[in-house]
């Protein structure tokens, strides 16, 4: 994932999304156009640059473009917060570090305390590219009690959640809409990696906060392994991935078919921990008084 190659591949894919009438620019006739969406040059012009500097800009060979000028290309392609993010991240990418072995990620044992005094609550810190570092039994049970609790203290069997959400049959029912999946064998399960439901939402969300990791660590070979293992193995994450979305995981609610329990309706929180570098705190609640809360409980107390 070179950064200068994302960069074009992000401003293309948002091209690609406008027409010229959605910008006030003339249309001439019905031909048909040879690009979807805004050409180089129509952008450039909505932008106020050149387009010889805007073409540069979109091959990566303009590091030093200034705020003005990523400004005006992000309102032209009506980014939103994340995205302009995202395209800071990728026209101004950090020096590459000295590559070195990385050493696994770890919680510290402040917040491992915080995490276990959630109680019935479900919480987990999940580390910069997905990987479940700690969680609490409750969050366990909740999200893939089919795995060993203790998974996430072994660096090489931590559960990951683009992997999980992807590739692991019982987290696709998870986020299922209960369609039939119980009466395919474990082949079938295998050898998709889709399913119906809020599926599609999980994984389109999945997929956009990776692309903005992506941005703002460019070039780890963790995470380039990571998408690439996806991307080879998994076709829908291979679209995702090239459709360019970007977001970042923030409050939200979802609907959760869990195999013990039955459905509930719950809301998610990500944190940012401050002093450690691109790790979340997300934990998991429901409205009080609901069945859900009700189905929590005696989840926990089966988790117990």
């Amino acid at each position: 994932m070179e950064t200068h190659a994302d960069l074009g591949e992000f401003l293309r894919s948002r091209r690609a999304l406008l027409r010229p009438e959605d910008t006030g620019l003339p249309t001439y006739g019905g031909g048909r156009r040879r690009v979807p969406g805004l050409r180089r040059e129509e952008l450039a012009q909505l932008a106020g640059v050149s387009a010889g500097y805007y073409t540069r800009l979109e091959q990566g060979q303009s590091p030093n473009a200034s705020d003005s000028v990523l400004d005006a290309v992000a309102r032209v392609l009506r980014l939103d917060g994340d995205e302009r993010a995202h395209l800071y991240s990728l026209a101004r990418p950090l020096p590459k570090p000295p590559r070195r072995e990385a050493a696994p990620e770890r919680v510290r044992p402040g917040v491992r305390m915080m995490i276990r005094s959630f109680g019935d609550v479900p919480a987990l810190v999940l580390g910069r590219f997905g990987d479940i570092l700690d969680w609490n039994p409750a969050a366990h049970a909740l999200l893939a009690g089919h795995l060993g609790i203790g998974s996430p203290d072994r660096p090489g069997d931590r559960p990951n959640i683009a992997r999980l959400v992807f590739l692991d049959p019982r987290t696709r029912a998870l986020y299922g809409d209960g369609g039939d999946r119980g009466n395919r064998d474990d082949r079938d399960d295998r050898s998709e990696c889709g399913a119906r439901g809020d599926w599609t939402r999980k994984a389109r969300a999945t997929v956009a906060d990776l692309r903005l990791i992506a941005g703002r660590f460019p070039d780890d070979p963790g995470l380039t392994g990571l998408v690439d293992e996806l991307t080879l193995v998994c076709p829908e994450f291979a679209e995702l991935w090239a459709a360019h979305s970007v977001g970042d995981c923030g409050t939200d609610t979802r609907t959760y078919r869990h195999p013990t329990v039955g459905t509930m309706t719950l809301m998610v929180e990500f944190m940012t921990l401050p002093n450690d570098a691109g790790q979340r705190v997300a934990v998991y609640g429901a409205e009080p008084g609901s069945p859900s809360e009700a189905a929590l409980r005696l989840l926990a107390a089966t988790s117990a």
